[in-house]
C-alpha cells in the first residue's frame, strides 16, 4: 500500500463552503474542526474560504484554534490586499495557499498576473498561489507568465474540472493538455470542482461526465514518467479495478513526482473521497 498511500496523502481542501454541498459557514467550520480532530492523512486540513467571507468565518473561530486557510480571491483584486492583512494579525488564521481566477485581473494572462502579484506584494513571499487561466483550454500562456514569475514565490496554476454547468466541464483531451503542459513547465497545479469521486462516471442527476480524482492522479503520473501510456486514455478510463491496479503498480518515487504536479483538489466532501479510495483500494489488495 506504500504508493497509494503516498498517492492520497494530503490531497483533499476542504471545499465545503462551494457547491454543491455549499454548508452554511456554521456546519462548514464545525465539519472542519471534526476533520481536524480525526487527523484523516488524505485531507490537508486546509479550508477553502472566499475572500468575501472571511469575516464571517472569523464570528465563529475559538480562542487558540487555528484554521489553515486556502484563500480564494473571489473578487479579483476588490479587498484582497486588506483580508491578506487581517488573516495575518488573527492568532487563530494561517494563510496557507491563495488561488487567484486571473479573469478577475484582466483578459491578458501576463498583465493580470503581474497585477495580481502586485496586489499582494506585503503577502509573505513563502505563501503559494495558483493562479487560474483566464482560457482553460489554452494554459500555455498562463504557463508562460508564471515562468516569467519563478523564484518571486511559489506559484503554480489551478485546473477547474467541473461546476454548476456542463460549459464548465473540461473535456479529457484538454485536461490532458493541461496536466501535460504542465508537467512540462515544471509548473504544479491544483484542481477544483467537479471531482466527487474516485472514478469517470455521468451524474444521473444532472447527465454531466464527471472526472474522477483517482483518473487525475495517475493521468499526472503517466505524464510526469513519460510513459508510454495516453495521459487521455487514463482519464477516460471508467474501470475502478484498472485505476486501483495502476495505483498499486506505481512506485513510490512515480507516485511522489505525481505529487510534485497535482498538489491538492478541493472537495466538498470530505467523507467521500476517503470512503471511496479505501472502497476501491483494499478490494484491489484483496482480489489480487
Amino acid at each position: 500500500m506504500t504508493a497509494p498511500r503516498e498517492l492520497l496523502a494530503g490531497l483533499v481542501d476542504d471545499a465545503g463552503l462551494f457547491p454543491p454541498t455549499a454548508l452554511p459557514m456554521d456546519q462548514a467550520v464545525e465539519r472542519h474542526r471534526a476533520d481536524v480532530e480525526a487527523g484523516e492523512a488524505m485531507h490537508t486540513h486546509r479550508f477553502l474560504v472566499p475572500a468575501s467571507r472571511v469575516d464571517e468565518l472569523r464570528e465563529l473561530l475559538r480562542d487558540g484554534e487555528v484554521f489553515e486557510l486556502g484563500l480564494i480571491a473571489d473578487r479579483g483584486g476588490e479587498g484582497l490586499a486588506a483580508v491578506c492583512a487581517d488573516v495575518a494579525t488573527d492568532p487563530r488564521l494561517r494563510l496557507a495557499l491563495l488561488e487567484l481566477p486571473l479573469a478577475a485581473f484582466g483578459d491578458d494572462e501576463v498583465i493580470a498576473l503581474e497585477a495580481a502579484l502586485a496586489e499582494l506584494k506585503d503577502v509573505p513571499t513563502e505563501v503559494p498561489l495558483y493562479a487560474e487561466p483566464v482560457v482553460q483550454a489554452r494554459p500555455e500562456p498562463l504557463l508562460t507568465a508564471l515562468a516569467r514569475h519563478a523564484g518571486t514565490r511559489p506559484l503554480g496554476a489551478k485546473l477547474r474540472c467541473g461546476g454548476v454547468r456542463a460549459d464548465l466541464f473540461p473535456s479529457s483531451e484538454q485536461v490532458a493538455a493541461f496536466v501535460t503542459a504542465c508537467v512540462a513547465a515544471g509548473v504544479p497545479f491544483k484542481a477544483t470542482a467537479g471531482l466527487h469521486r474516485a472514478v469517470r462516471h455521468t451524474s444521473p442527476e444532472t447527465g454531466f461526465t464527471h472526472h474522477g480524482y483517482l483518473n487525475l492522479l495517475l493521468a499526472t503520473a503517466t505524464a510526469a514518467s513519460g510513459g508510454q501510456l495516453s495521459v487521455q486514455d487514463v482519464l477516460e478510463t471508467e474501470k475502478a479495478t484498472e485505476l486501483a491496479r495502476r495505483a498499486h503498480a506505481l512506485s513510490g518515487e512515480e507516485a511522489a513526482a505525481a505529487r510534485r504536479v497535482l498538489v491538492s483538489y478541493g472537495s466538498c466532501s470530505t467523507a467521500a473521497p476517503v470512503r471511496e479510495a479505501r472502497l476501491l483500494l483494499d478490494s484491489a489488495v484483496k482480489d489480487h
